[in-house]
């Protein structure tokens, strides 16, 4: 029987949310096999409003919220995510919600999983059913065989590389036989530019089985290349509804922003060469086992005062180089910074020398989620560095400055335009742009000799972007800081470093200037180049 109207109805949605009002009289509809894009700033209420269609427990908990929800016509009043599940609504959030000590099998069929008959049954019932873990494998299999990626299915999620955390995710969605609406929160957010090809070839043939999908991204051509509707949202209001046929990227990030916008990822017309010929940071040999992101023997030096770009496919082993340098996995070889040795295997080392990071897993490494934003931006400059301490009695007493971390806090609040109600506001209300922000604001409040930044605009918006670049670049201009961002995003790198490695097998495949043309930097991510051969010519 044809339905007698779109499969879900959102109408006249509002909310006011820790004293904000996020969303104002939201309306939209979404029939059955479209892919709806929903685009809008940090902090413009996409999260929410998806949070609310998901009966996720903090609306409930913030006094609900204003209008309709309507599935086939039917207004639903969802008292929690497990009642969103039973109807048949899918979500994968930007963060993760994977356990950690379990495989990948187990979270894609976590609580659904496949039980076996046994001779206890016939006495005590059906709890007593065993686990099938042989049908569970054969169902992960499936669902990881539709998005089409290399992904072991008894990996387990601590050992996994982010990229594939979010695909465990996802094939969890698609497990689930009742699913008609998917919302993909910023799903390809942590993918390179393959691995996302890969995922939007599964949405079109999932939205070909029937599937619905809400996706949520701030990658604009992405967007443009799969939806069949955009709606893009500015302050919680609906300010446009268009079609990709009818908009440009342009338009779009005009929408979003409110005012014109060039790309994020201009390249400044003077010379941004800023390196000296003297190393600052000398890497050699250097090997790191990091689980899904390798590296095997790196060498490269790196100059005072550059900003130098790390970049190359999901896996290759990008992230590891940084990783491994501040002791957050197992490594060997030898690194110097300012022509002293530092021991790996020993995050205190790095730091206590001057090199902090900022690292992809923002809320499982960055954040302390539950304490305000003062607290985290002022906690690792406290603990490591005795700043923000007033002493007394000749230093035998010292206690926390209060008045000059809430100073500190606000000037990165307005440097950074994090979006917020004070300084005092927990973390975790905070949208996930707005927490990238909040973990470079730590870093930065470290006042790092050398700053290792991992992924700094993951999950931000086209007009965050600009700022967190721009940021960096005055940071560096500034203070001078030696900047090492790593990225998967090629043209944000060329946008801000001076020269840019290529990491492909665990190794240097080559460095370039960043001025040199994109097809060099492809050459090299396929690993055309022999090891070292380009480190010259960047010379």
């Amino acid at each position: 029987m044809a339905s007698l109207g779109p499969l879900l109805k959102m109408e006249g949605i509002g909310k006011t949310y820790f004293g904000n009002r996020v969303l104002k009289n939201v309306n939209f509809t979404l029939e059955k096999g479209e892919i709806l894009g929903l685009v809008g700033e940090n902090g413009a209420g996409k999260s929410t409003l998806m949070n609310i269609l998901f009966g996720m427990q903090v609306i409930h908990e913030t006094g609900g919220y204003e209008g309709r929800v309507l599935i086939n016509n039917r207004e639903i009043h969802f008292e929690n995510p497990m009642n969103a599940l039973e109807a048949g609504i899918g979500m994968v959030h930007q963060e993760f919600s994977l356990i950690p000590g379990f495989s990948a099998a187990e979270n894609i069929v976590l609580n659904r999983e496949s039980t076996r008959y046994n001779i206890l049954v016939e006495s005590f019932g059906e709890r007593l059913k065993t686990l099938d873990r042989f049908k569970m494998k054969e169902r992960a299999q499936a669902a990881i065989e539709k998005l089409n990626v290399q992904l072991n299915e008894e990996t387990l999620v601590t050992e996994m590389p982010v990229g594939h955390k979010q695909f465990t995710e996802i094939a969890r969605e698609i497990d689930k036989e009742q699913t008609q609406i998917l919302v993909l929160d910023e799903p390809t957010a942590v993918l390179t530019e393959s691995e996302a090809d890969i995922l939007l070839e599964s949405m079109k043939r999932l939205s070909l089985l029937g599937i619905a999908i809400i996706f949520i991204s701030h990658r604009l051509q992405e967007i443009m290349e799969i939806c069949d509707k955009i709606i893009v949202l500015r302050d919680g209001e609906v300010v446009e509804e268009t079609v990709p046929a009818q908009t440009s990227i342009k338009d779009i990030a005009s929408h979003m922003v409110g005012r014109n916008i060039d790309s994020a990822f201009t390249r400044d017309s003077e010379n941004l060469d800023r390196s000296s010929t003297k190393p600052i940071l000398k890497v050699k040999n250097l090997w790191v086992d990091m689980p899904g992101e390798t590296v095997r023997n790196v060498s490269l030096e790196i100059y005072r005062g550059e900003v130098f770009g790390i970049g190359g496919l999901a896996g290759q082993g990008k992230l590891g180089i940084a990783n491994g340098i501040m002791g957050m996995f197992a490594s060997g070889g030898t690194v110097s910074f300012e022509n002293e040795e530092i021991i790996l295997n020993d995050p205190r080392s790095a730091l206590s020398k001057g090199l902090s990071a900022v690292f992809e897993d923002r809320r499982g490494v960055g954040l302390l989620l539950e304490e305000p934003i003062s607290w985290n931006v002022t906690f690792t400059a406290l603990q490591m560095q005795n700043k923000f301490l007033k002493s007394y009695l000749g230093g035998l007493l010292r206690i926390r400055d209060t008045r000059a971390i809430n100073e500190c806090t606000r000037y990165y609040i307005e440097a950074l335009e994090i979006k917020c109600v004070s300084e005092s506001q927990q973390v975790q209300e905070l949208s996930g742009g707005n927490q990238q922000k909040v973990c470079l604001a730590k870093a930065f409040a470290t006042r790092p000799k050398l700053l290792f930044v991992a992924e700094p605009t993951r999950g931000i918006d086209v007009g965050a972007k600009k700022v967190v670049l721009d940021t960096l670049k005055n940071y560096n201009k500034k203070y001078g800081t030696t900047i090492v961002m790593i990225s998967s995003e090629l043209e944000e790198l060329r946008s801000i470093c001076d020269r840019i490695a290529i990491v492909n097998e665990g190794k240097i495949a080559g460095i370039l200037p960043a001025t040199s043309e994109s097809t060099e930097f492809g050459i090299l991510m396929l690993g055309k180049v022999e090891n070292g051969s380009e480190s010259e010519k960047a010379s």
